[in-house]
């Protein structure tokens, strides 16, 4: 079945860069999403039946990481159509391509029981996702797509640095090849101390550049900024989430060895700083699809903090993967939905988006709520947890801060927020024919939907699953 779940996406793609017709090419993204949910649904029932010893498959971990994306996906797949009818000046041909490529590409990472095959597949969902922030072709566009390109290979080849580190320690504990992650967790006690730390930092650099951890992040703000609303939604919870499992699977190696203890004040330091870095970046900012981006930076920050602090703070950081990465879809492709309305997506020329745009309006004011933490949404779930965790253990001046940031980007983010949703549109702008629609808004409120069950409710398989992964991530296998 994981196999299918990685050919279903690749043969897509590559069908629809072979035909010509448009119509049907663009059928394909809706039909290949909902076919690959399912059979990852399908697939997920043996989630804790996996061999040692085989080069894909997925357990606990990487099917729970798996599972957000792919869903994640359903959501973007299912609005791209339309987005794309009202993009007629473009060719659409390697934007489904690419695309769709993106889903095999990330079904492949998430189910690589190898390091070098996470490492493989992470370079080549940077290499499908570039065409997708230059979909617009002008010179912006094109510099946020050279900067993704330069930068992300910069972390990628730091990664692969940290890859080869942790095969040398490796060798030097006499653990024979192929190291597969099983077999280093098992043998992690083997494992030479020294390279595996070195291996480790690289990782979190490299990594890390790819998730968007402050200072690692200078990528985003123009990737985010300059490609469609619906390629933001799918490189802040797609993207970043390959490359948070891709870290997560060195920390539980570093974890194994006992280590952990290192790691986790790595960890908790860099958290902090993307969430100190976002605060500072969100004051007064004008750009909509940046301030996005920096709330981006700010979130992969709680995720790695809350592994960090470990314990329950670990679980509900595998939990905030999915309650991000639902609500940033979103807010990107709500943003853009009024950005399209303005043809415009600064301030003060976008203002009182819920006069134009009342649907799209208020998904993204709601979004906003989400994001920062208000209840009943599922962030609001694990940042509780996460903040409450750190304040209950030795770590209470980092709990501290975690929410005096909290509050800070709430602050920062509603001040931009306000005068965009509520604010008075300017009567000199010119309003563009972009009206909602159904298909622009129904897959935004689903996911909003789909956000607040979560904080409400999440069934019992799911809560083990991300259980079992939490214990994964801390070193037992």
């Amino acid at each position: 079945m994981v196999w299918f779940l990685i050919a279903l996406p690749l043969l897509a793609a590559a069908l629809a860069f072979s035909i010509n017709s448009v119509a049907a090419r663009v059928r394909l993204l809706p039909a290949t999403a909902t076919l690959h949910l399912a059979g990852l649904l399908w697939s997920l029932r043996g989630w804790d039946h996996l061999a040692p010893g085989t080069w894909l498959g997925l357990d606990a971990l990487g099917g729970w990481t798996l599972l957000v994306i792919s869903v994640l996906f359903l959501f973007c797949a299912w609005y791209a159509p339309a987005y794309l009818a009202l993009r007629p000046d473009r060719d659409n041909r390697v934007f489904v391509a690419s695309f769709l490529a993106f889903l095999g590409l990330a079904t492949l990472l998430s189910a690589a029981r190898h390091p070098g095959l996470v490492w493989v597949a992470m370079e080549t969902t940077t290499l499908a996702t570039a065409p997708l922030i230059y979909f617009n072709h002008n010179r912006r566009s094109i510099e946020a797509t050279w900067k993704y390109l330069i930068i992300g290979s910069v972390g990628i080849a730091l990664a692969l640095l940290g890859t080869l580190f942790l095969a040398y320690s490796a060798h030097m504990g006499g653990l024979e090849e192929p190291l597969f992650f099983s077999s280093l967790m098992q043998g992690a006690g083997q494992l030479s101390r020294p390279w595996l730390r070195a291996g480790f930092v690289l990782a979190l650099v490299g990594y890390g550049t790819k998730m968007g951890l402050a200072p690692l992040h200078t990528w985003k703000p123009d990737a985010y900024g300059e490609s469609p609303g619906v390629i933001g939604a799918l490189l802040a919870g797609g993207v970043t989430s390959c490359a948070f499992l891709a870290l997560l699977r060195f920390y539980a190696i570093v974890a194994a060895a006992g280590e952990i203890q290192f790691a986790r004040e790595l960890m908790v330091g860099m958290g902090l700083l993307s969430m100190l870095w976002a605060a500072v970046f969100m004051v007064r900012q004008l750009d909509i699809r940046r301030l996005l981006a920096y709330s981006s930076v700010e979130h992969m920050g709680i995720l790695a903090f809350g592994i960090g602090i470990g314990g329950r703070a670990a679980r509900f950081a595998l939990f905030h993967l999915a309650a991000n990465a639902l609500v940033k879809g979103v807010l990107f492709m709500s943003a853009g939905n009024i950005n399209r309305s303005y043809a415009s997506k600064r301030l003060p020329y976008v203002r009182g988006a819920i006069r134009r745009t009342p649907v799209s309006g208020w998904l993204f004011f709601l979004g906003f709520l989400a994001i920062t933490g208000t209840p009943p949404f599922a962030p609001f779930i694990s940042e509780f947890n996460i903040a409450a965790t750190a304040l209950a253990r030795p770590y209470l001046w980092t709990g501290v801060a975690f929410l005096v940031l909290l509050g800070g980007i709430f602050l920062a983010m509603s001040d931009t927020v306000v005068q965009v949703v509520f604010g008075t549109p300017p009567p000199d702008r010119v309003r563009t024919p972009y009206r909602d629609t159904l298909a622009t808004t129904a897959p935004l409120v689903l996911a909003l939907a789909l956000s607040m069950t979560m904080g409400l409710w999440l069934p019992g398989s799911l809560t083990e699953m991300i259980r079992s992964a939490a214990t994964l991530v801390e070193g037992h296998p």
